[in-house]
């Protein structure tokens, strides 16, 4: 009997899932996460819920719909489902924040992280082989920091920089992401604090093996180039494109020479076991392993893909100059949603803000997969930003994604972004900031020297 009333419970919130998909029209993302690829397993992650005013759903949809908006505020986006059910004909009776600040404490991280990961790996499934290199699927893999409003609680799990006074900097959080080159999308992430032990981009790269396949190629930048991670890698049937460590000497007179300034090179086992490793892992470690060293243009690169024959040297530069892919991507999540200063007072709260920006950006890319599949074009030739004004502007029209699909994807795909390898541009601006002082005592200090004094 129970195992009959658990089935027709899971049948009743199958269809009432189903019956939301079909009429929605304003919920930001609703009908992406409702439907026929993402549906398993948003239910599977689903809590039990009561017939809130707003379900988890609802909630997360209202999230990501804050991560894509410049004004990301809670009272912005109650004010968007106001609306919307005011034009439904539904009734509003409060527009206060708390009941939609509690549904997304409810939330599960789990079922943001799952969705995140499954979102992921349907766009990268979706890529056509002329978007990847050479049949191979290529991952990028690159670390940023993010900041978050100075709360006790998450200067506790994420402390300042050392170098800052205390009760004056903010708490930092750094992040590494694994991305699909051919289409940009977020395989998976991990976050840790900014400094101490294990907390290093190598040290959270540690937790995501799961991101990669026998078969892939791993594109990262020179502080990736590490003896331990090659060899877990190449354990792992992975193959590896990396810049020369600056702290390796490169000595083209040694090794097997394979042509000029290109050699396979024996690299000892480090003497030195890291911290983080017990003595039966690095036991397990070869002695040395053996990779390819070759120079173009100024540059040492360090590969696993030892056959010069069938993979030029060349060809592994062109390979790896589309390692700046990553930094554009991380752009995009962290300028044009918004990441680089989170909103949450709470750890928990910040790793799930964090989580509901990487789907947002998942679902986004999503989208400009199949709109490149329909314009036969390469992904990386639209515009994110321009994807992201497009569908926000949709569905704030309530246009129905199912409905006219066609005519989406086709705006999507009508402008490209230009082509400009090489480009230079200083990191500096001209437009001066206003001229505050800076902050450098807590801030009720501040305010307490403005009551006694009338100024800092």
């Amino acid at each position: 009997m129970n195992n009959r009333n658990a089935g027709f419970q899971s049948q009743q919130h199958r269809k009432r899932i189903g019956r939301r998909a079909r009429g929605i029209e304003a919920v930001d993302f609703f009908n992406l996460l409702t439907g026929p690829e993402l549906l398993e397993t948003t239910e599977s992650h689903l809590p039990e819920h009561r017939e809130r005013l707003y379900p988890p759903t609802v909630a997360l949809s209202m999230f990501m719909r804050q991560a894509l908006n410049q004004d990301g505020s809670c009272q912005k986006a109650v004010n968007g489902w106001a609306a919307q059910r005011a034009a439904e004909g539904l009734g509003v009776q409060s527009i206060r924040t708390g009941a939609y600040c509690k549904a997304r404490q409810r939330l599960p991280v789990t079922m943001v992280t799952a969705l995140t990961r499954e979102a992921g790996r349907l766009v990268s499934a979706r890529a056509r082989v002329p978007w990847g290199w050479r049949g191979r699927a290529v991952k990028l893999v690159d670390g940023t920091g993010i900041s978050m409003p100075d709360t006790p609680e998450n200067q506790a799990s994420y402390p300042q920089p050392s170098s800052q006074a205390q009760g004056v900097g903010f708490p930092l959080a750094r992040v590494v992401g694994v991305i699909c080159l051919a289409s940009g999308a977020l395989i998976d992430a991990a976050i840790g604090p900014h400094a101490g032990k294990g907390s290093s981009e190598l040290g959270l790269l540690r937790h995501l093996d799961a991101a990669f396949s026998p078969g892939d190629v791993m594109l990262a930048d020179a502080f990736y180039c590490n003896y331990f991670l090659i060899a877990t890698l190449i354990a792992a049937g992975v193959d590896v494109l990396f810049e020369q460590n600056g702290a390796r000497i490169t000595d083209f007179r040694r090794g097997t020479s394979l042509g000029q300034r290109d050699h396979l090179v024996h690299w000892p086992k480090p003497p030195a076991r890291p911290d983080w490793m017990t003595a039966q892992q690095y036991a397990a470690f070869a002695d040395d392993l053996t990779v390819r060293e070759v120079k173009v243009d100024g540059q040492v690169l360090v590969t696993t893909l030892l056959d010069h024959r069938q993979v030029h040297k060349r060809a592994l530069d062109q390979l790896y100059a589309r390692r700046w892919n990553v930094e554009l991507d991380l752009r995009h999540i962290k300028t044009t949603l918004g990441v680089e200063v989170l909103r949450c007072h709470t750890p928990q709260m910040v790793e799930k803000e964090l989580w509901v920006h990487l789907l947002a950006y998942n679902l986004i890319r999503l989208l400009m997969a199949q709109a490149a599949i329909a314009a036969d074009v390469h992904p990386r030739d639209l515009s994110f930003k321009h994807t992201v004004q497009l569908w926000t502007e949709w569905t704030a029209c309530r246009l129905n994604l199912a409905a006219d699909s066609a005519t989406l994807f086709r705006l999507i795909a009508q402008p490209t972004v230009g082509n400009r390898p090489g480009r230079l541009e200083p990191r500096a601006r001209k437009r001066r900031p206003k001229p505050y002082p800076w902050l450098k005592v807590p801030r009720a200090e501040a305010r307490e020297r403005v009551r006694a004094y009338g100024h800092l």
